[in-house]
C-alpha cells in the first residue's frame, strides 16, 4: 500500500490538542496515523490515546503502524460512536478529542477506494463497506429531482439539475458502473477549465450523502462535548463549508448560557455553557504549507475548550 498522505495542520492541531502530557485522548480520524504519531510524541508513558477509524485500510494499516504502542488502543468504528468507545474503554472522560475531516490522499487517488474520478474505478464511495448503498445506485436508480437535491445540497453544485438531467438520460442507454463514466457526463456539461472544480463538488455531494457525513459530525460533536473535561480541549480541521458551519454553529451554540427568547423575564431553558472558543478566526494553513500540501489550502482549524 502507498501512503503518502500528508497531515494538515499538523503543529497547530497538536498545540492546541494536549494540554496535559499524561491526559487521555481521542483521535476520531485515524487514518494512516499521521496526527496520532505526533500525538503520541507529547505523551507521557501513563497517558493514552483511543483512535478510531471507519474505513477498513486506514485501520488495518494503522492496526499494524501502532502494534507496539502501549499507550494507544485503536477501533475499526465511526468517530461519532466515541461514547460506545469511551464505555468499552471504561473511560469517563477525555483530556482533549480531535477531528480531521478530510478524506485522505490514499483515498482520493486509489482506484481501489473508489473515490477517484481520475482513473477508472467503481462508483462507490462508501467509507463504511458494510453500507449498502453505493454511488452507483443514486445514479442509476434515483430520480432526476432526488439526484439534483444530492448535488445541490450537499455540493452546492450550480448546474445540479443539468447533471441530474443528463445522468438520468444517459442511463436510459447504459447503466452507469464507474467513475470515469461519471466524468464523462459531466465534461459535457463543464467546460475543461471548470471541470475539476465540478467534479469534486459532485463527489463530495455524493460521499456527504451515502456517509451520511453531516448527520454523523453532529452527532459526533454533541458526544465529544459532553465527554470533554474541564479544560479539555475539542479540535476540528474541516474542508468545506458544509462543515465547517456545523463546527461553528455547534461551538457557538454551547458557549451560550440562555435560549430563551429575549421578551422572556426569566431565563426558563437551564441551559448552560459548555464550551468557550479558543479561536474567534479558524486558522488556515500558512502559503509554504499549501505550496507543500495542495490539499491544505481548504483547510479550517477550530478549537474550543470544555467550561
Amino acid at each position: 500500500m502507498n501512503i503518502h498522505h500528508k497531515p494538515v495542520l499538523l503543529k497547530e492541531s497538536i498545540d492546541f490538542l494536549v494540554t496535559d502530557e499524561s491526559g487521555i485522548y481521542f483521535d476520531g480520524t485515524l487514518g494512516f496515523g499521521g496526527h496520532s504519531q505526533e500525538i503520541l510524541k507529547k505523551l507521557n508513558r501513563d497517558a493514552l490515546l483511543v483512535a478510531t477509524d471507519i474505513d477498513k485500510d486506514a485501520f488495518n494499516f494503522s492496526k499494524k503502524k501502532f502494534c507496539e504502542e502501549k499507550r494507544m488502543k485503536i477501533y475499526n468504528f465511526n468517530f461519532s460512536q466515541i461514547g460506545v468507545i469511551s464505555k468499552i474503554e471504561s473511560l469517563q472522560k477525555f483530556t482533549g478529542i480531535f477531528a480531521d475531516l478530510g478524506v485522505s490522499s490514499f483515498q482520493l487517488d486509489s482506484p481501489s477506494s473508489g473515490f477517484t474520478y481520475r482513473d477508472s474505478a467503481e462508483l462507490d464511495l462508501r467509507m463504511d463497506k458494510n453500507k449498502t448503498v453505493k454511488a452507483a445506485d443514486i445514479v442509476n436508480s434515483y430520480s432526476e429531482e432526488d439526484i439534483a437535491g444530492i448535488l445541490y445540497e450537499f455540493g452546492e453544485e450550480k448546474k445540479s439539475r443539468q447533471i441530474a438531467h443528463r445522468i438520468v438520460e444517459r442511463r436510459k442507454v447504459s447503466q452507469i458502473k464507474n467513475t470515469l463514466q461519471l466524468k464523462e457526463i459531466i465534461s459535457e456539461i463543464v467546460p475543461e477549465r471548470y471541470l475539476t472544480k465540478t467534479l469534486s463538488r459532485v463527489f463530495q455531494a455524493l460521499r456527504i450523502y451515502i456517509n451520511d457525513e453531516l448527520n454523523v459530525l453532529k452527532s459526533f460533536l454533541n458526544e465529544s462535548t459532553s465527554l470533554l473535561k474541564k479544560g479539555g480541549r475539542l479540535v476540528v480541521i474541516s474542508y468545506h463549508s458544509l462543515e465547517d458551519r456545523i463546527v461553528k454553529e455547534h461551538f457557538k451554540y454551547e458557549t451560550l448560557d440562555c435560549i430563551c427568547p429575549k421578551d422572556f423575564p426569566v431565563c426558563k431553558c437551564d441551559k448552560e455553557q459548555r464550551l468557550k472558543i479558543l479561536t474567534k478566526k479558524p486558522v488556515v494553513p500558512t502559503k509554504k504549507e499549501i505550496m507543500l500540501n495542495s490539499r491544505a489550502r481548504s483547510a479550517k482549524l477550530r478549537v474550543a475548550e470544555r467550561v
